[in-house]
C-alpha cells in the first residue's frame, strides 16, 4: 500500500524536469502572445488614426475638387451660354446678311429691269423725236405749200379784185372769205359769197356760199383734182350770175 501511494504521488525526476520546461515555455509563449496582442493593439490603433487621417483628408480633397469641380462647371455652364448667344447672334446676322442680299439680288433685278425699260422708252423716245421731226418737216412743208398757195390767191385776188369785183377776207377758223359783187345787174353792190379753207389733208374745203349753190360740192371736186384755183374762182362767179339772172 504505502509503495503503490508513493508510486502515484511522485513523479521522476526527467518527468518533473520535462514538466517545467513545459510550463516555461508556455510561460514564454503567453508573455509572447501578450506582447503581440499588445503590439497588434498598438498598431491597430495607429492604423486606425492613420485611417480616420486618411478618411478626413480624403472628404477635405474630395470637398475641394468638389468645389473647384462646382466653379469649374458653372465656369462651363457660363461658356457654353455665351457660345450659345454668339451662335444665335451670328444666325441673326446671318439671317439679317442673307434678307439683305435677297433684297440687293431684287434691287439688282429691278435695276437690270428699269434699265431694260429705260433703253426701250430711249428707244421710243428717240423714235418719236425722229417722228417728230419727219411731220415737223412734213407740216413745214405743208405750210411753205400753203403759203405759196396763198401768194398765188392774193395774185388772183388781185386781179380778180379790179376785174371781177372781188373781196377776200380772213375769218374765224382759219377761214377765208370770198365775196362777189358786181353780179347783179340791178343790184350791183349785192354780195355773193363762200367760204374756204384747207382740210388736214391739204385739200380745198368750201363752204357757207350765200346764196346758196347746189353745185358747190361740184366745183368743190373739180378745184380739188385740178389744183386751177383761177378757173374755180371763175366758175362759182359764173355760177352766181346764173343764179342772178334767173
Amino acid at each position: 500500500m504505502s509503495c503503490a501511494g508513493k508510486a502515484v504521488g511522485l513523479r521522476p525526476p526527467g518527468e518533473a524536469l520535462s514538466y517545467k520546461l513545459v510550463e516555461d515555455e508556455l510561460a514564454l509563449l503567453d508573455k509572447s502572445i501578450h506582447e503581440f496582442w499588445n503590439k497588434f493593439k498598438g498598431n491597430v490603433s495607429d492604423i486606425s488614426c492613420q485611417m480616420l487621417g486618411l478618411r478626413d483628408a480624403y472628404k477635405d480633397i474630395n470637398k475641394a475638387f468638389a468645389e473647384k469641380l462646382s466653379v469649374k462647371l458653372k465656369e462651363e455652364e457660363r461658356m457654353i451660354q455665351i457660345l450659345l448667344e454668339y451662335q444665335n447672334q451670328i444666325c441673326r446676322q446671318n439671317k439679317l446678311i442673307q434678307e439683305k442680299k435677297d433684297n440687293l439680288l431684287k434691287l439688282i433685278v429691278e435695276v437690270k429691269s428699269k434699265k431694260q425699260e429705260m433703253e426701250v422708252l430711249t428707244a421710243n423716245v428717240q423714235d418719236l423725236k425722229e417722228e417728230y421731226a419727219r411731220k415737223k418737216e412734213t407740216i413745214n412743208t405743208a405750210k411753205k405749200a400753203s403759203e405759196e398757195r396763198l401768194k398765188r390767191l392774193q395774185k388772183s385776188v388781185d386781179v380778180y379784185k379790179d376785174r371781177l369785183g372781188l373781196e377776200i377776207r380772213k375769218i374765224y377758223g382759219d377761214k377765208l372769205q370770198f365775196i362777189f359783187t358786181n353780179i347783179d345787174p340791178k343790184h350791183p353792190d349785192s354780195p355773193f359769197m363762200f367760204s374756204l379753207h384747207l382740210n388736214e389733208a391739204r385739200d380745198y374745203e368750201v363752204s357757207d356760199s350765200a346764196p346758196h349753190l347746189e353745185c358747190l360740192s361740184e366745183l368743190q371736186e373739180n378745184v380739188r383734182k385740178t389744183k386751177n384755183f383761177s378757173a374755180f374762182l371763175a366758175n362759182v362767179r359764173k355760177a352766181f350770175s346764173t343764179m342772178a339772172y334767173n
